[in-house]
């Protein structure tokens, strides 16, 4: 691929291109075991909060990002350019996309979680205006059983 950004439409994921994302987030090395893609990309897609934008090259999937929101915050998640077109702006492109998906619906705020380790996808989203926000996380997981 070249330097310049290829001229490619966003859409939405559609039903059929489920496997095709999940080849994509595992090439990016987005997944993790303990996080099933399949029903994640089935949660995103169950809602009106929530979404997964995409960008094609013909049939092929470039680069994807879900968005979704809780009506305060939005969050992005699975943001992921296929290595072959990294460093051509696509995810720059679906950044601003998924900004403009929640602006339009009114939510003031998006957030995204980083590995601290991961030091490329820090300056990227530093790069963009995203600030490191000291805060902690909790979780816990409701798929397992006791």
């Amino acid at each position: 691929m070249s330097d310049a950004t290829p001229a490619l439409a966003i859409g939405h994921a559609a039903p059929e291109d489920t496997e095709a994302l999940v080849a994509l987030w595992q090439r990016c090395n987005l997944t993790r075991p303990w996080n099933d893609p399949h029903a994640d990309i089935a949660l995103a897609k169950r809602g009106p909060h929530s979404t997964i934008l995409v960008l094609r090259d013909g049939a092929r999937l470039a680069a994807s990002v879900m968005v979704g929101h809780d009506g305060h915050r939005g969050w992005m998640y699975y943001l992921g350019v296929d290595p072959d077109y990294e460093g051509t702006g696509l995810g720059r492109k679906l950044v601003a996309a998924a900004e403009d998906w929640l602006k339009a619906r009114g939510v003031p705020k998006v957030m995204l979680l980083v590995r601290p380790d991961n030091e490329k996808v820090r300056g990227f989203y530093e790069a963009l205006g995203y600030l490191d926000e000291p805060r902690v996380v909790f979780s816990k997981r409701l798929d397992e059983t006791a």
